[in-house]
């Protein structure tokens, strides 16, 4: 009786939370639902008719929308690509005894702080800035022409600047599992005549793989709703060669007004993002399993 009682009073505390946690998803998303099959422009004020699933057919055949979802994959993969290489390095980096190991080790965590857009707007105009950022003074300096990243190389550039937010997250966790690693196991291996780069590729990066798989699980999911780094740089431009899913999905609700068309893509955006997390998470309960 006793355990019954505790469980039911346990369930009686976390309720609450429980209920307004399902009210916070549920609600819009069943809004987001309800627009989706309805035309509903802002512009257009009177009845908004049921059209069904003509929202759909025009979300996913407007031409933006391919060059969209190829824009998220390659924004997506390229900061994983980065990250998880740049974190392995850096936090083999910090993991070596050096003078100030402690305030480096500060600098480099630093840019997971600052937000989105604040980072962004310091990348625009303080380095990519082809009149008088760092790096148009860099190329001067060296006689060359300066380069506008924004808008010769937009994707790129978005790419660069989430990967200079993200490498911290990627190389603490790393650090982390680097830490973990007995190091009487690469004491052994180098009595045995292993070297470096043996070590590394046999003891050490086996023994982060549960780590990688970690960073990019958490990651993908935080990357495929890139936002505010395009919304301060691009605009999505120049046309929609920085636009990923995200940003269409807000100048279709917010720049065209069209409500109808933008709740559709957004649920077009959860579908994509859920069939994502199971792949990713389905890879990551086989590496906890191996």
């Amino acid at each position: 009786m006793a355990t019954k009682a505790s469980r039911t009073a346990a369930r009686a505390m976390i309720s609450p939370s429980v209920i307004l946690l399902l009210g916070w998803m549920i609600i819009p998303l069943g809004l987001t639902l309800y627009f989706s099959v309805l035309r509903y422009n802002l512009l257009m004020p009177g009845p908004t008719p049921f059209v069904g699933i003509e929202n759909y057919e025009f979300f996913i055949t407007n031409p933006a929308f391919t060059t969209s979802l190829i824009n998220t994959l390659l924004l997506v993969l390229g900061v994983l690509v980065i990250t998880v290489i740049g974190g392995i390095l850096l936090a083999l980096l910090l993991n070596l005894d050096m003078w100030g190991q402690g305030i480096v080790r500060v600098l480099v965590i630093a840019p997971f702080f600052v937000m989105p857009t604040v980072s962004a707007l310091v990348w625009k105009n303080m380095f990519m800035n082809p009149v008088n950022g760092l790096f148009a003074y860099i190329a001067k300096a060296l006689g060359l022409q300066p380069f506008d990243f924004l808008a010769q190389a937009p994707l790129a550039s978005i790419i660069g600047i989430v990967s200079w937010q993200w490498l911290p997250f990627a190389t603490l966790i790393l650090l982390t599992a680097i830490q973990s690693l007995d190091s009487e196991q690469l004491e052994a291996a180098e009595m045995d005549g292993a070297g470096a780069f043996s070590r590394f590729f046999y003891i050490t990066l086996p023994h982060l793989s549960r780590a990688i798989t970690v960073v990019i699980l958490i990651q993908t999911i935080f990357l495929l709703s890139v936002f505010a780094e395009i919304l301060v740089t691009t605009n999505g431009g120049p046309g929609n060669a920085s636009t990923n899913l995200t940003y269409l999905i807000y100048k279709e609700s917010l720049l065209s007004y069209d409500v109808g068309s933008g709740s559709a893509g957004g649920v077009v955006a959860i579908i994509l993002a859920n069939i994502v997390a199971i792949f990713l998470m389905r890879m990551i309960g086989k590496n906890l399993d191996a």
